[in-house]
């Protein structure tokens, strides 16, 4: 069935630009014939959503996370909800557990119950945005990128690799290990991809294929894979962590072998939700989460108003807080 996602693309607009000319709303009398055009050749007829799209639309808005359980998206949930407040949205908070069965599934309510729009960071690569972008609801990606032409507000990861990265070597450590998510998620990657990079610029290690590993983003999977670098023949003296569950895991498993930073650096990218360890002792790349979810909040709430530009990719950089102690 046609729907006016399709109609958008023939067009070269918008869904929501779909959604105001067949809902009677002022648009350019170019896009308007645009849209009208393209409906005819695909044999397109509005139904009931897309005609009532903006007088049925609830004042809710679904942000869903991959795990709310990360004090990372807690606080970034925390940011889109100061900002749906104050415009007079309610939001509802969806755990997708990095599940695009069960994130597909709060995509379909999101549509069901009219909500009016959607921030997500993508469970992974294979997340379709298709239901929810044919209904003309706006769409904003956080965190993570995904394969849709849509609003998105992301990290600096590379840089914030490269940050981690080179606050160790300035601090004496050469044999530079990195723990990471999945590979197949961009912040990991990317996060990975500015490690290698920094690393390279210092030429003082060669085998890093040996000292890198990609788990998970929990503490779990951290400390899984210290575990596996520690029992190296020759381990690492320092370890760049992809994100805070991953740097809680590793530190976790250097404080139980007595290797505590400074005698093992650690640098973490985000913030440490909770340790033992002064927080002087680690380097962190303090991330923005709250602001992402300023962010995002505002930019969907623009589309919700009618925005119609093209889609736009904000960067937020993280901030080094460097660690006081030394080896």
């Amino acid at each position: 069935m046609t729907t006016i996602y399709d109609v958008a693309q023939r067009a070269g607009v918008s869904p929501a630009t779909v959604s105001r000319v067949f809902n009677g709303t002022s648009v350019s009398q170019t896009k308007a014939d645009a849209v009208r055009r393209a409906a005819a050749e695909l044999n397109f007829t509005p139904n009931r959503t897309a005609r009532t799209l903006r007088t049925q639309s609830s004042e809710v808005i679904a942000l869903v996370i991959p795990d709310i359980e990360n004090p990372y998206f807690t606080e970034m949930a925390r940011g889109v909800e100061d900002v749906a407040s104050e415009a007079g949205y309610s939001v509802v908070l969806c755990n997708s557990d990095s599940q695009t069965a069960k994130e597909a599934t709060y995509l379909q309510i999101a549509i069901a119950e009219h909500m009016a729009g959607v921030i997500i960071a993508a469970a992974s690569e294979a997340t379709s945005l298709d239901g929810i972008l044919s209904t003309g609801r706006p769409v904003v990606a956080v965190d993570r990128a995904t394969r849709h032409d849509v609003d998105g507000v992301v990290m600096a990861n590379r840089a914030a690799g490269i940050a981690a990265t080179e606050s160790l070597i300035a601090a004496g450590y050469r044999r530079i290990a990195y723990i990471g998510g999945p590979e197949d998620i961009d912040t990991a990657a990317d996060r990975a991809a500015g490690w290698r990079s920094a690393l390279a610029d210092a030429g003082t290690q060669t085998d890093v294929d040996v000292l890198q590993r990609f788990a998970t983003f929990r503490v779990d999977g951290a400390r899984a894979a210290m575990e596996e670098l520690l029992a190296l023949p020759e381990p690492p003296d320092a370890v760049v962590a992809g994100n805070n569950l991953i740097g809680v895991g590793a530190i976790q498993v250097l404080t139980e072998h007595g290797l505590t930073p400074p005698r093992v650096g650690v640098s973490v990218v985000g913030s440490l939700p909770f340790t033992t360890l002064s927080p002087t002792a680690v380097t962190m790349v303090r991330l923005p989460a709250r602001h992402m979810g300023v962010t995002a909040a505002r930019m969907l709430l623009e589309r919700i108003a009618g925005a119609d530009e093209p889609a736009r990719t904000v960067v937020l950089r993280g901030e080094v807080q460097h660690a006081s102690a030394r080896r």
